[in-house]
């Protein structure tokens, strides 16, 4: 109804698999859809002040190793370029979604809410006794 035919999706690269179902989804729907992963920058992690201790690649004990931190700005840069009716989130982080939102030139919305605790449904814990936390009083 709104008209938009060119979409973009901006993905963290942990819902790759996510994303692509996505894509797949809006383009068979024959929507033109552009997509970026979150370490579109290609910036290591130590170059933005992360200790390399504090790296994923640290777990492996290999501290050393290239590892790229996420870029929400230069996801919406990305898009912004191909002039995109609307951007689509797949699961950025929490501050990264408002990164990107406020530097899209074109209207947001979240498709995807990144949880891994609820396998990215967070709405089930309102639901469930298994997530439900105890510390929560209904009044």
């Amino acid at each position: 109804m709104m008209g938009w035919k060119r979409l973009g999706v901006a993905y963290c690269g942990g819902l790759t698999n996510e994303a692509r179902h996505v894509v797949n989804i809006l383009e068979h729907a024959g929507l033109d859809v552009y997509f970026v992963s979150c370490k579109c920058g290609n910036i290591d992690k130590t170059a933005l002040g992360v200790p390399k201790e504090y790296k994923i690649a640290n777990l492996y004990g290999e501290p050393d190793r290239f590892e790229a931190g996420c870029n929400p700005i230069v996801q919406a840069e990305v898009l912004n370029s191909e002039k995109l009716d609307l951007h689509i989130i797949v699961g950025l982080c929490i501050g990264h979604d408002i990164q990107f939102t406020k530097y899209s030139n074109a209207p947001v919305t979240t498709l995807i809410v990144k949880d891994r605790v609820t396998g990215h449904n967070p709405m089930v814990s309102l639901y469930s006794a298994y997530h439900h936390p105890r510390f929560w009083s209904e009044k």
